[in-house]
């Protein structure tokens, strides 16, 4: 399988080549996937010499702030003017881990400002947007991280020798397939993960820096999530849990708590299709995901303004939490042949 066509890989070698200032950016809520690519990359270009800075559009979770270059990690929502300037001065924009520009809410008007800048996407999620110069799209690969990892395997192999660069692509990889239960059905990631490997890092270290790194209050999170604020919907084979901003506060919330919780409903028997709904200020923030054949992402663009993958994607809702869970539970008999 051809991920990155020499034609493509010629013409970003030919702009990292007369080109030094770049930014990479992820989209706003970045996961474990978006900033092991970026840092991944990230790692890459500096060896390269290239002055080379990371942006988030806002924070992100505890667990990923070990990984290597999270200090050099700007935040765009607390450090406005240096983010502006950073963007407004690149010479090169890679988009990751997103393809569409609304993914980077505030910090989008800011990059199309660049007008001189070349914009470089790389991402995995279907039905990209043509904002980009270039463009590395593909749906059938693990992440992003993977798609970073052909990236600079096709400009200089050798670069993945480096333990911070493979440390940061295997934490992309891993988080994003779920510790390979999902997006992972092709042997051609696990030759990708062997390679990493060689490089010496410990993969049971970053097991434990990311999945057995959080606080006790969020334990009790996920046990009263469980337990007071799971409804199963056995007629849909579908279950969701809500967290209202005041449940969250009251154990502690930090970003990043609620990881996962999307997924425990799924080892139901019978469950098809689990959703997590959190209370933001203005909106309401939905997490999908499904087992086999139901296309999550189709329900999520239709009518939660979102997308992703089919077995796994977002999306909001403006409506309050007691709206947003009556106009769900309102569109599962449209539903309900594809369920069964």
């Amino acid at each position: 399988m051809e991920i990155i066509t020499n034609k493509i890989a010629g013409k970003i070698k030919t702009e990292l080549k007369n080109k030094d200032n770049i930014v990479i950016f992820t989209h706003r809520n970045p996961d474990g996937d978006a900033l092991g690519a970026a840092l991944g990359l990230f790692h890459f270009l500096k060896s390269m010499n290239k002055n080379v800075k990371v942006i988030s559009p806002n924070a992100y979770p505890e667990f990923l702030h070990w990984l290597p270059g999270d200090s050099e990690v700007i935040e765009y929502n607390k450090q406005k003017p240096l983010a502006k300037s950073l963007i407004a001065g690149a010479e090169i924009l890679f988009h990751l881990d997103f393809n569409s520009l609304s993914r980077i809410r505030e910090m989008e008007k800011a990059v199309i400002g660049n007008l001189k800048a070349v914009k470089i996407m790389i991402d995995h999620h279907p039905d990209p947007e043509p904002f980009a110069d270039i463009q590395i799209s593909e749906t059938r690969v693990s992440s992003t991280a993977e798609l970073v990892y052909y990236l600079i395997r096709s400009l200089d192999k050798s670069s993945l020798r480096s333990k911070d660069i493979c440390e940061c692509l295997f934490t992309g990889i891993m988080t994003d397939t779920g510790c390979f239960s999902f997006n992972s059905s092709l042997p051609s990631t696990y030759e990708v993960v062997a390679h990493l490997l060689r490089s010496g890092m410990n993969k049971d270290r970053i097991f434990d820096m990311v999945y057995n790194n959080f606080t006790a209050a969020r334990m009790k999170l996920l046990g009263f999530s469980l337990d007071q604020k799971m409804k199963v919907l056995p007629e849909y084979h579908t279950a969701y849990i809500s967290l209202t901003r005041e449940e969250m506060k009251r154990y502690e919330f930090q970003s990043g708590d609620t990881e996962g919780f999307v997924n425990f409903p799924l080892s139901i028997k019978g469950i098809k299709f689990s959703v997590l709904f959190l209370e933001k200020d203005k909106f309401v923030k939905i997490s999908f995901r499904s087992r086999g054949e139901f296309p999550v992402n189709q329900l999520a663009n239709k009518y939660f303004n979102g997308g992703g993958h089919k077995n796994a994607s977002g999306g909001e809702c403006e409506l309050n939490m007691e709206e947003t869970l009556k106009k769900f539970e309102g569109l599962l008999p449209e539903y309900e042949s594809m369920l069964k």
